[in-house]
């Protein structure tokens, strides 16, 4: 590396610092909307893996989800995907006018994660409670956008040394996570930060908040555990719907037969 681009590097906040980390922390939890369109996933509604309590997920962004058990029953699938609005409601309500997030351009910053975040149509399919949705796009803990160096407290939470880790065979960002007042989940009831310490982890490949634990002795049994399978998987409607349409799956072989009462000489 050159003297030049050695100084531009730190010019441009790429140096593992302790105040670039957090920058790219957040930029992470900013990025989800961007960084995959399907997801396959196991997911558990507590603090660790648990074969008894593990649902299995197929989501296809921006409305499709299909829930099965452990054992292979659906849970869950959605039946409205391809849904239309009637000319009222297209006329009437702002929010039918906002575009997908895929479909709109963020502020990136030199290492291609979202600094800032556009007005756009947010909102993941949500299963039991709101942390299942919050974990798939976790911006809840970075905010929208960034906030000015002098009111650092500002930041929707306060993060503690942070570090990369292996998460079920994923690299992963780690760190200790503490609520500010700023700090505001899109479901109070389940947010993915208790009040006080929490230990989240982040997936440096999807944005998606792959962990989330309460260090605090009254909320310890509290978070979630969710193990990413594939990522941006071709994935049929049928696979939504409650009763299939027997739609071919283009990806496997269509066998013929051709017996021998078929062949005329």
């Amino acid at each position: 590396m050159s003297t030049w681009d050695a100084r531009r590097q730190g010019e441009t906040g790429q140096q593992n610092g302790p105040a670039d980390m957090a920058t790219k922390f957040r930029n992470l939890c900013r990025s989800s909307p961007w960084k995959w369109q399907t997801l396959r996933f196991e997911y558990v509604d507590g603090p660790g893996p648990d074969p008894d309590n593990t649902v299995r997920a197929w989501l296809r962004r921006p409305g499709a989800l299909r829930l099965e058990s452990a054992a292979g029953v659906v849970l869950h699938s959605t039946t409205g995907i391809n849904d239309s609005k009637d000319g009222f409601y297209v006329s009437s309500t702002r929010k039918s006018w906002l575009l997908p997030p895929h479909l709109v351009t963020p502020v990136y910053d030199d290492g291609g994660l979202v600094r800032r975040r556009p007005e756009a149509a947010y909102g993941e399919p949500c299963f039991g409670n709101g942390r299942f949705a919050a974990a798939l796009d976790p911006v809840e803990l970075a905010g929208n956008a960034p906030v000015p160096i002098e009111f650092p407290n500002t930041n929707a939470v306060e993060l503690g040394t942070i570090t990369a880790v292996d998460h079920e065979g994923r690299p992963a960002l780690e760190t200790i996570v503490i609520p500010n007042a700023a700090y505001t989940p899109s479901d109070r009831e389940a947010p993915l930060c208790r009040p006080g310490r929490n230990l989240i982890r982040i997936d440096l490949g999807t944005g998606v908040c792959v962990s989330s634990r309460s260090l605090e002795d009254e909320s310890k049994d509290l978070g979630h555990w969710l193990r990413i399978l594939a990522v941006d998987e071709y994935m049929l409607d049928d696979l939504f719907l409650a009763e299939s349409m027997n739609l071919t799956d283009v990806r496997r072989h269509i066998s013929w037969d051709i017996s021998p009462r078929h062949v005329t000489g």
